[in-house]
């Protein structure tokens, strides 16, 4: 509190007073003006002083907490994922995966989705490099156009991890690894499955394939696994080949145009089940029975198509499992960390004929 000085204001207006000389009539020292200034000046500069630290007292808890948990996400790992889409339902388990197992494992997930375009997914790529994360993940919706923006992630030191699918870059320093199912070997189990169950069959086998996406790698890979098994038995011919682009109703649209321009096809080898799933429907609406009239192979073995495989409509499914996010979490922190990963991770997965679907199907988890 600022003290009230007892001043005598005689003193300070008779001639020679503390306006002038400094000393009063009777010769003693009296208050000088500057003096009057100081002391207000340090009661003053006290009080401040004190309504800071009061402040600082008020406002201290908080601050403490802003840092506290500031400073705890320091130490969190970021990751950036640049998903292809929400083409499948195999797409929806496989984003589900990543989405649990990043919020399981604690590292800070950026998430986006390219709904299937290439330059939504550069564009993801160049949005976590400006941002700084750790890692970047990614599962590129076709194999080629990516050396440009890798090596941007590579050049600000940022590891890339490719996902389900790979790319075709000659230059494999520009990411660690890929993590993902052998596309190739899917195709050739389809293949080995038609041999095996075609090879007592009298006269032409007219196969129809429905591909995935164009240019991607499970289109590429799948087709050519799937030709380099068949072509050991001449009588299985590939007749029709389109894109269905991986979903449902691109399906149902190439299959119904198929059976018009092949209404004599013997079976239907689909890149993925929501392909087979809308072809089930442009078959039974031509009035064919789906699994019977024309067999039906296919890859993913998602939920719905298990249970058409197991109602008889598919005939066979080779797995490609969409569970990757705990093992892409792994590789994660193995990178962070500076551990070294094989440049070539393959998931385990598994083929099913309609009795194992049966079986399966209860404890199925997408």
């Amino acid at each position: 509190m600022l003290r009230r000085q007892n001043v005598n204001p005689n003193i300070l207006n008779e001639p020679g007073g503390a306006a002038g000389s400094g000393r009063g009539a009777t010769g003693h020292t009296t208050l000088k003006e500057e003096d009057l200034v100081t002391a207000l000046r340090k009661t003053l500069g006290i009080a401040a002083a004190s309504l800071v630290l009061l402040a600082a007292t008020a406002c201290g808890g908080g601050g403490s907490d802003t840092a506290s948990s500031g400073g705890g996400g320091n130490d969190q790992i970021t990751l950036g994922f640049a998903q292809v889409g929400a083409e499948s339902g195999w797409r929806t388990a496989n984003t589900k995966s990543i989405q649990d197992s990043a919020k399981d494992a604690g590292i800070n997930l950026k998430f986006s989705d390219a709904q299937q375009k290439q330059e939504n997914q550069i564009k993801a790529i160049r949005s976590y490099i400006q941002q700084k994360v750790d890692v970047i993940a990614f599962s590129p919706v076709v194999e080629s156009g990516w050396d440009t923006v890798l090596k941007e992630a590579k050049d600000a030191g940022i590891p890339v991890v490719l996902t389900d699918r790979s790319v075709d870059s000659q230059d494999t320093s520009l990411y660690v690894t890929f993590l993902g199912s052998d596309f190739i070997a899917e195709g050739k189990k389809a293949g080995e499955w038609t041999v095996k169950n075609f090879a007592n069959a009298s006269g032409e086998v007219k196969i129809a394939q429905l591909e995935g996406t164009t240019g991607s790698a499970p289109a590429i890979d799948r087709a050519e696994g799937f030709a380099d098994v068949i072509k050991s038995d001449p009588k299985l011919k590939i007749v029709a080949s389109q894109t269905g682009d991986f979903t449902r109703a691109g399906g149902k649209q190439v299959t119904e145009a198929l059976l018009k321009s092949n209404p004599d096809i013997t079976m239907i080898y689909a890149h993925n089940d929501d392909m087979a799933l809308g072809a089930i429907e442009a078959i039974e609406a031509a009035g064919k029975v789906p699994g019977k009239d024309i067999t039906i192979v296919s890859v993913d073995a998602v939920h719905d198509g298990m249970q058409a495989l197991s109602d008889g409509k598919i005939n066979f499914i080779v797995e490609c499992s969409p569970l990757l996010g705990p093992q892409l979490m792994d590789v994660v922190k193995k990178v962070k960390a500076g551990e070294s990963v094989e440049k070539r991770i393959v998931t385990e997965e598994t083929t099913f004929t309609p009795e194992q679907a049966k079986e399966a199907l209860p404890s199925r988890q997408y």
